[in-house]
């Protein structure tokens, strides 16, 4: 499963237990970074050590669920919301207590994400979602509908103007997560939800006639011209901070290189398919959670549940480190209004989906990529959606 924050390009031996360190905490290096001096204050105020180690995002699941079997690790670590599933699976997170009145500190989806099989497990401090940025120069008014956002980018291609309609990264093996505002509004669905909104993972959407529809739809965009393959993770948001793509669909993480091009450009959210369903971006929840297997659970609670996790200024510094929107309601309300492009991606987030955090989501991620390229790529939008849906039912039957 995607996640899409910064990470580090060296990590922390994962057996490595904190030596002295009472407290031991995970993160990538820009929340690592964010933590020490907060870790420090709670150490001192506390008489113990907090070893806050850096650990690449790549890594941190599988090193986490080994070392924490293994009696080991931290007694904390941040993470995504959609790993959730997972680690409980694996009995290696421990849920926490937030009564009514906590969790309405709280943005509702953020609390919606950290919750599995009815119970809280994690402590939200942001959530992302994926948006659509237009260069207000190239584009003065936004598109209404994807048909229009295509209509206005070729238009621009067929004067030399672009080179691109659209920098959505697809890449050769798809991009499930990027491409899935477009396959909720041509119709299609991952897994059916019972009624507290929970994944049932015994209705698999792609498995659906409506999969094979929507994956026509989109192939029918890509002959526009809207969508290649050649649109990559590592030029997408390039390609539009240089002026090449008039339309990008990405998160927050783009926000600081977009500024930096000194481009004129505002967000809102994806547009439908002309007579379509809402496009439904993916929401994740960054959070902190705690160690079923740390040796120090009552400061871990502490740390996370009344120190970090409802302090504003632990939001804020997370947030001025890389502007994602606040989990906790009232940093999130300063950042909206002091910041319009955070107030858009909060308002794209309204028809959003919590990105499945059960354990079968895992199997999605890859066959479902690799049919949408194959159908950017012009191959049969059915025949592809088949394979990834038996790939997929192969994977999650063991």
């Amino acid at each position: 499963a995607p996640d899409t924050g910064a990470g580090s390009t060296d990590s922390t031996d994962s057996s490595a237990a904190g030596g002295d360190a009472s407290l031991v905490i995970w993160a990538d290096e820009l929340r690592a970074n964010v933590l020490r001096p907060f870790a420090e204050q709670f150490g001192e105020a506390n008489g113990i050590t907090v070893d806050v180690q850096q650990v690449d995002n790549a890594e941190l699941q599988a090193n986490f669920i080994t070392a924490a079997n293994a009696g080991e690790g931290p007694d904390i670590i941040i993470s995504a919301s959609d790993q959730i599933g997972n680690y409980v699976q694996n009995g290696v997170i421990a849920p926490i207590t937030l009564n009514a009145e906590q969790q309405a500190l709280f943005q509702p989806i953020a609390i919606q994400g950290v919750t599995y099989n009815d119970q809280i497990y994690a402590l939200p401090y942001a959530v992302e979602n994926i948006a659509l940025f237009r260069n207000t120069d190239l584009v003065p008014d936004a598109p209404a509908t994807l048909e229009d956002l295509a209509t206005a980018g070729k238009a621009l291609v067929d004067a030399g103007t672009v080179t691109n309609s659209l920098a959505l990264q697809v890449g050769q093996n798809g991009d499930a997560y990027h491409m899935e505002p477009l396959f909720t509004s041509a119709g299609g669905y991952l897994f059916g939800q019972d009624e507290s909104g929970a994944y049932d993972p015994t209705d698999l959407g792609l498995a659906q006639p409506a999969a094979a529809a929507a994956l026509t739809k989109i192939q029918q965009f890509a002959q526009t011209g809207a969508l290649s393959t050649a649109v990559t993770p590592d030029n997408a948001i390039s390609l539009f901070a240089e002026g090449q793509a008039p339309f990008l669909v990405s998160g927050p993480w783009a926000v600081n290189t977009i500024k930096e091009a000194g481009l004129s450009y505002e967000i809102a959210p994806v547009p439908p398919f002309a007579g379509g369903d809402v496009a439904r971006p993916f929401v994740g929840v960054q959070s902190f959670l705690i160690s079923s297997k740390g040796a120090n659970q009552a400061f871990a609670e502490e740390f996370v549940l009344n120190f970090v996790g409802q302090d504003e200024e632990v939001a804020l510094a997370l947030f001025d480190a890389e502007p994602r929107p606040s989990a906790l309601l009232s940093a999130f309300e300063q950042e909206s209004a002091s910041d319009p492009d955070i107030a858009a991606f909060g308002a794209a987030a309204a028809d959003g989906q919590i990105i499945p955090s059960i354990p079968e989501m895992a199997a999605v991620w890859g066959p479902l990529g690799i049919a949408q390229a194959a159908a950017v790529n012009g191959d049969d939008p059915t025949t592809a959606i088949e394979a990834a849906a038996t790939a997929i039912q192969d994977a999650i039957a063991g």
